[in-house]
């Protein structure tokens, strides 16, 4: 039990660190191939942060623990929306830009929908994640279509060089990796310990664990100003992690999905993101995600994790 629990703190501090340098080392790379910087922040930015959860539900549906890969998924969203922004919220009020609201937020709300149209049948198969990843690509597209309407780069680009992007690019995802793997292995042996299923663990601890960089990333973007930025992060996160590491447990090891996924963890998630697009609107008529708002998404976040411990007791 000691040993998991210091493989959980371990392998989050370094998932925290690795997914650090390996956003630096991807968009440095990137930028010195001719990628513009907003492409850069709506793909590799986007799914750099989400690296993490990407590789923990791979791992986590390798080891046939697919309520952990798809708790994941699921919980690092609502934890993006009601935790994340909450918190940068409290930081610095977020004005929501129209850009965001003409193509990133409606982008993301179909891709919710449409993977909610998919657990319907409370199973997730190959099927299932070949057409997650397929919209995964039209997002893709999309992004680079409607990236010349956005003239603000996304963020400072990291200054350095084409080899030295090359090599944090390689080493972040090695430790990544790596550090996936020992948060994987110790959630899982501490779910056995305690009696908690994986799904209960990959809601919480891991998909805690995992939105940190997220974390990180949107609160150093409100206090520079960068609101775009800080909600444009979490926008592209969740969109990975629907149309990618949602896919992959369905790739690797299909299975049955309870139906407390579906009325307790998608329904919230469907409802944050509606949220989202609702505050999104309201702020083009001069509105923001003020500080009371923030509080309120931190307290559904709570309540929500509330819930979650109530649900394992019984």
């Amino acid at each position: 039990m000691l040993v998991a629990i210091i493989a959980v703190l371990s392998g989050l501090g370094l998932l925290i660190w690795s997914a650090d340098r390996f956003v630096d080392g991807a968009a440095a790379t990137a930028h010195h191939l001719g990628m513009s910087p907003m492409l850069i922040g709506l793909t590799i930015i986007a799914f750099g942060t989400s690296a993490p959860e990407i590789l923990v539900s791979a791992i986590a549906a390798w080891n046939q623990a697919p309520g952990l890969a798809i708790g994941n998924a699921l919980g690092s969203n609502i934890a993006n929306i009601a935790l994340v922004l909450g918190a940068a919220a409290l930081v610095a009020p977020l004005a929501i830009g129209g850009s965001l609201v003409r193509a990133e937020i409606p982008i993301l709300m179909v891709a919710t929908i449409g993977a909610g149209l998919l657990l319907l049948d409370q199973h997730l198969g190959q099927i299932d994640g070949l057409i997650l990843l397929a919209g995964l690509v039209v997002c893709l597209y999309l992004f680079k279509r409607y990236q010349k309407q956005h003239s603000a780069p996304p963020q400072d680009l990291p200054q350095m060089s084409l080899k030295k992007g090359v090599w944090w690019l390689v080493i972040g995802l090695l430790v990544l990796a790596a550090a996936s793997r020992a948060l994987v292995w110790g959630a899982t042996d501490i779910a056995i310990a305690l009696g908690v299923s994986n799904l209960v663990i990959g809601l919480t601890i891991v998909a805690i664990g995992t939105s940190l960089p997220e974390l990180a990333a949107t609160i150093a973007s409100a206090r520079k100003g960068q609101h775009d930025m800080a909600i444009g992060n979490i926008i592209g996160s969740n969109i990975f992690n629907l149309l990618a590491v949602m896919a992959l447990p369905g790739l690797i090891f299909p299975s049955d999905i309870a139906a407390g996924v579906l009325w307790r963890d998608y329904a919230l998630m469907l409802a944050l993101t509606l949220l989202l697009f609702g505050m999104g609107f309201r702020a083009r008529r001069g509105g923001e995600i003020n500080r009371t708002i923030g509080l309120v998404l931190l307290l559904i976040y709570t309540l929500y994790m509330l819930v979650l411990y109530f649900s394992s007791q019984g």
